[in-house]
């Protein structure tokens, strides 16, 4: 089984503008709602794929209710622990003339140490041999700045596969708990090791360097120029096919998606990496946080080739 956790899941509302125009009244061509989080997202796209998973969260308030019931009308299974604040909602505003987009996303709601317990419990009960568990985003107030070391521990003491997708002291905690892989972009890969990273060779030592931490297996994401895998058996390079300007804020979610995807299927890292990225493109090509049609990304997929690097 494939399980997801969110632990600062959001609303995501998209307002497609004609032009950023400021101190007047624009009034929006279009609006969407999207079930917005990390895990959310890699469940999304897993069902694209054909393949169930179990999302995990915190949830809260209206907010909460309404992604418990559109996870539910897509066939997601849900087993949300619940909290007394109200999940946020994040907002992204997207300028059809100029393809560039603002996203603003609110803190989130407190967790407190009981909410957390009852989540990591839950955990616990779940957990099985074989299983893997996606952890992503942000973490709420409140929330242990170890929470996800303190998941991934849980999770692979139990025998399943951990995949992080964070960025600051959460996945640099998280790092040392020795997760089967993380995936972090260009920047939280710099901030994380405080090396450059401007070029493909420095770009592959950072990633040997996070493995230094912990993490088994590393994949950086490179927006659309695609992603860089490093393991024990060396860096692997795969390109992005170009596709149509859409939104990219859950490209990387869906590359994270691909990527447990294949793996769980028991394709190599390589293969994991060429589906991960296929993925990824599809998503970038969308609106709001579209994950693109199945046989979209099986026509992407087609195109990218990893290449190890020296």
């Amino acid at each position: 089984m494939i399980y997801t956790i969110t632990l600062n899941p959001a609303v995501d509302k998209e307002y497609l503008i004609p032009d950023f125009t400021f101190d007047q009244v624009t009034r929006a061509n279009a609006t969407r709602i999207d079930l917005g989080g990390k895990g959310f997202n890699v469940s999304r796209l897993l069902k694209i794929m054909g393949t169930e998973s179990v999302a995990l969260a915190f949830a809260g308030g209206h907010c909460g209710s309404l992604l418990r019931d559109g996870l539910f009308r897509l066939g997601i299974p849900t087993d949300f622990t619940w909290i007394s604040g109200e999940t946020r909602a994040n907002i992204s505003i997207l300028d059809s003339r100029r393809r560039r987009y603002l996203k603003i996303n609110e803190a989130g709601p407190t967790v407190t140490e009981t909410d957390f317990h009852n989540l990591l419990a839950r955990v616990l009960d779940l957990a099985a041999p074989g299983d893997w568990w996606v952890l992503g985003g942000s973490l709420p107030p409140g929330a242990p700045a170890d929470s996800y070391a303190q998941l991934i521990t849980a999770v692979q003491n139990k025998g399943g596969r951990a995949l992080l997708d964070s960025s600051g002291p959460a996945l640099a905690l998280g790092c040392r708990a020795a997760p089967f892989l993380v995936k972090p972009n260009q920047a939280e890969t710099a901030e994380l090791t405080g090396l450059p990273v401007g070029s493909t060779a420095e770009l592959a030592a950072a990633a040997q360097a996070v493995r230094a931490l912990g993490p088994a297996h590393v994949v950086i994401s490179r927006g659309a120029a695609g992603a860089l895998l490093a393991s024990e058996a060396g860096v692997w390079l795969a390109e992005s096919p170009a596709v149509p300007p859409g939104n990219p804020t859950g490209a990387g979610d869906a590359l994270v998606g691909g990527l447990v995807w294949a793996l769980a299927r028991e394709e190599t890292l390589v293969n994991a990496l060429a589906w991960g990225v296929a993925c990824g493109a599809a998503g970038a090509s969308q609106p709001g946080t579209g994950m693109g049609a199945r046989a979209e990304i099986e026509a992407l997929r087609a195109h990218i080739n990893p290449v190890p690097l020296p």
